[in-house]
């Protein structure tokens, strides 16, 4: 059976890399995007209404993985990377078809010249993540409270994260409004509080340092015990 499918529209996202990415929606807050709609879908009266929802549902490719195919056991970030489950008990990536669904805040559309842009937040969707459809999200029927979560049942806890900025990039934080970048710290700290890190990475002794790109800037970090370290920030090499 062939199922026709395409893109109704991309993001663009504050992550240009995987490496960052909350692992689920909602987890960093200020993590903004848009979604560009294509023709014929950007026509204003295909979103009429949809102004009225506080949050929407993407139904997204992961088109990062396209070539990685799928595998019927993966180790989720939340058991450590040590245990394997089947991934359809898990929001993996690599999956038979790769198709991922997030529930994100929509804080605002612009009409302009028939065309429609939706503002979104609280996003985990790598830059140039074509969409294939949007939902409303609908409280009564999409919360459910005493639904079961498994080994996921509640948000990741942050509280035991430490995060401090080198005098340099405090600096550079404070003056990102100039370059288009209002609550750059914030986003930072919200991105590095949720441990970006492999799993693997969680019981290595010592310091460790890592690299990651937000929007157009490569951040700098290390981490040592429960302390991270925003060592530099700067605008990405061309």
């Amino acid at each position: 059976m062939i199922i026709p499918m395409q893109p109704i529209g991309f993001i663009h996202s504050c992550f240009p890399d995987k490496f960052g990415i909350p692992r689920q929606a909602g987890l960093v807050a200020e993590a903004c995007a848009t979604l560009e709609l294509l023709p014929p879908f950007d026509m204003p009266e295909a979103v009429r209404g949809l102004e009225d929802f506080s949050h929407i549902w993407l139904i997204f490719v992961f088109h990062a993985h396209l070539d990685s195919g799928w595998k019927p056991t993966v180790r989720p970030p939340r058991l450590g990377g040590n245990k394997r489950l089947g991934v359809f008990a898990t929001r993996s990536p690599f999956r038979p078809n790769p198709i991922g669904l997030s529930a994100v805040e929509l804080t605002g559309i612009d009409l302009e010249k028939g065309r429609s842009v939706l503002h979104l937040r609280g996003v985990d969707l790598l830059d140039g993540t074509p969409v294939v459809d949007i939902k409303p999200y609908l409280p009564y029927a999409d919360a459910l409270p005493d639904a079961r979560g498994s080994f996921a049942s509640e948000a990741p806890d942050r509280s035991s994260l430490r995060i401090d900025f080198a005098p340099q990039a405090q600096a550079f934080c404070h003056t990102a409004e100039n370059i288009g970048h209002s609550r750059l710290e914030t986003l930072i700290r919200q991105v590095l509080e949720n441990d970006p890190r492999p799993a693997y990475y969680a019981n290595r002794p010592g310091r460790q340092s890592f690299g990651m790109r937000l929007f157009d800037l490569e951040v700098q970090w290390q981490i040592e015990g429960q302390r991270i370290l925003v060592v530099s920030i700067k605008k990405s090499i061309p």
